[in-house]
Parts: C-alpha cells; sequence; structure tokens
C-alpha cells in the first residue's frame, strides 16, 4: 500500500509545484499593471482660447505650449473661434476629458460662467487668461492692467494731438472684460476735456476687416478725424487702411497688444503706438500657475503682465 501511495504523494508533489512556478509571473501581474498608473499622475491642462484667427492669441499658445513642454505638461487647446455657444461645448469637452486644470480666455466673460461653474463643481481648476470671467469664481486671473493700459494709450493721444481733437474709438466684443477695460481708461483721459470730441464710438469686435468697414463707414460722415485709438492692433490696422485709402492725412492711431504686424507698422512710421502687452508670457504664467494648483500650492488671485508703449 505504501509503494502506491508514494508515486502518488510525488505526482501530486509535482503538479503543486508546476502550479506554484506557474502561479509565480501571474502573481507580479498585478505590480506591472500599476505601471500605468505612474502615467495617470501626468498633468493635463486644458486651453480654451477665444480665437486662434488673432495673432496676439497665438502667441499667447505658444507660450503656453512652450512651458507645458518644458514642465512635461500635456496641453489641449480648443478654439472657440470669437463663438461663445462654442466655447461653451469646447469647454464641457475638457470636462469629459477629466483635465487637471483649464486656462480659459474667454470670448465673452458673462457667457463662460456657467460652464466655468461646471467645472469648478467637478474639482476642476480654472484660472483665466487676459479676460475676466463674470459670475464665476476662478482660481487666479492672469493679465495686463487693461485699465492702465487704455489709459496709457489715451495720455499718447492726447500728448500727440495737444490736449485737444477730434477723435474715434473703435471697440472690441461687446461684453468682453479687455473691451471694457480699455476703454475706462482711455475714457479716464479724455472724458471731459472741452476741446476734445469723440466723432465715433463704436465695435469692430477686435478684427481687422471690421476695423476697416467700420472705420469706413465712419469716415463717410467725418472727414477732419485726427486721432483713432483701437482696444486691439487688429482693429488698428483695420483702421490704418481705411484712412490711407481716403487719403486723410496726419490721423494719429494707437492700437493695443503690440502684435508683430503692429510693431512693424509703428517703425514704418504708419500706426503712432501700441501698447504693449506680452502674450507668450500670459500662456506661460498660465502653465506655471496650472501647475502649482496641481501641486497644491497657493497662488495670487491676480498675476499681473507688465505693460508698455511701443511708439514712433
Amino acid at each position: 500500500m505504501n509503494r502506491l501511495v508514494h508515486p502518488l504523494m510525488a505526482g501530486l508533489l509535482v503538479l503543486g509545484i508546476a502550479a506554484c512556478s506557474k502561479q509565480g509571473p501571474d502573481s507580479a501581474a498585478p505590480a506591472a499593471a500599476s505601471a500605468p498608473a505612474a502615467a495617470s499622475t501626468q498633468v493635463t491642462v486644458g486651453l480654451a482660447v477665444s480665437t486662434l484667427n488673432n495673432p496676439f492669441f497665438v502667441s499667447l499658445r505658444d507660450g503656453a505650449q512652450a512651458e507645458a513642454k518644458k514642465e512635461g505638461i500635456t496641453l489641449i487647446t480648443v478654439d472657440a473661434q470669437d463663438d461663445p455657444a462654442k466655447q461653451q461645448a469646447s469647454v464641457e469637452d475638457l470636462i469629459q476629458k477629466k483635465v487637471n486644470v483649464i486656462l480659459i480666455n474667454p470670448t465673452d466673460s458673462s457667457a463662460v460662467a456657467n460652464v466655468v461653474k461646471e467645472a469648478t463643481g467637478k474639482g476642476i481648476k480654472v484660472v483665466s487668461l487676459d479676460r475676466s470671467v463674470n459670475g464665476a469664481e476662478v482660481s487666479a486671473h492672469i493679465a495686463s492692467d487693461n485699465v492702465a493700459g487704455g489709459k496709457m494709450a489715451g495720455e499718447f493721444l492726447m500728448e500727440k494731438l495737444g490736449g485737444k481733437g477730434r477723435i474715434v474709438e473703435l471697440e472690441g466684443i461687446a461684453g468682453s472684460s479687455a473691451a471694457r477695460e480699455r476703454g475706462e481708461g482711455f475714457h479716464k483721459v479724455v472724458d471731459g476735456k472741452a476741446d476734445v470730441k469723440l466723432l465715433a464710438k463704436q465695435p469692430a469686435d477686435f478684427d481687422r476687416a471690421k476695423g476697416l468697414s467700420v472705420m469706413e463707414n465712419i469716415i463717410q460722415g467725418n472727414k477732419d478725424i485726427q486721432g483713432v485709438f483701437a482696444h486691439n492692433d487688429e482693429m488698428a490696422l483695420g483702421a490704418l487702411k481705411a484712412i490711407q485709402a481716403a487719403g486723410l492725412k496726419n490721423v494719429v492711431v494707437v492700437g493695443f497688444d503690440a502684435t508683430a504686424d503692429a510693431v512693424a507698422s509703428v517703425k514704418a512710421g504708419n500706426l503712432a503706438a501700441t501698447v504693449q502687452q506680452q502674450p507668450e508670457l500670459i500662456g506661460q504664467y498660465g502653465v506655471q500657475t496650472a501647475k502649482k494648483l496641481v501641486d497644491g500650492q497657493p497662488v495670487d488671485k491676480f498675476i499681473p503682465v507688465p505693460l508698455n508703449l511701443v511708439k514712433q
């Protein structure tokens, strides 16, 4: 009986050893499967831009991309093409992708409030860039001081015109904080001056083609324009083209943003000046702030970006 049992036990022992040796790699599988968990710590930041049809915001995106690459952060950029509804949909898509932080440059400062609340309600931090968010809380706002910039433009225009003259203001997109604040700063300088006449104040939506057409219409009823302040360079360059085509001389045109085209126009002696923002720096600061938020570090509620005046 013992001679029969021993071979049977030996067989079972061999099967047991084989089973144990087979179980070894399988038991290591959970450790191997945990490798992607390290990848899940990858920081992903969404960048919702109002429009990439404007060189200013292209520069802002480029600054964000360069900083994201440097920090090993995944950046997902979405372009609203100046459409508030499209921006809301694209931000909702970023929420579905479960990004860590959303950097938003609003097309309309009030229209984004609900989708910003939706993001923060799901634990996603939101930082506004260049234009603020009205009606919703964000972790930080990164921008130049648009009021100070508008004031800078107004002071330069008044200096060039000797403190008097007939002027035109081309406004940005209605509802955007940039348009409201730049206009506010400008009017702090020009309002209440007896010898300053505001001939026209019309929106051209931060767009060069609209700046051209709006300025053409204004010129039809006003041939004696001496100065123009446009809330951005695209409108200023459009207005300048209309002024040149109409044969008007010695009109002082001031823009805002210091885009490459605007700076080249200043150097050529055409555009009188442009308020210089640093969009690349806004994008860079945005990604740096996002990283701090993910790391649990404190950030300032307002992070200013320096301004300068580029002039002839």
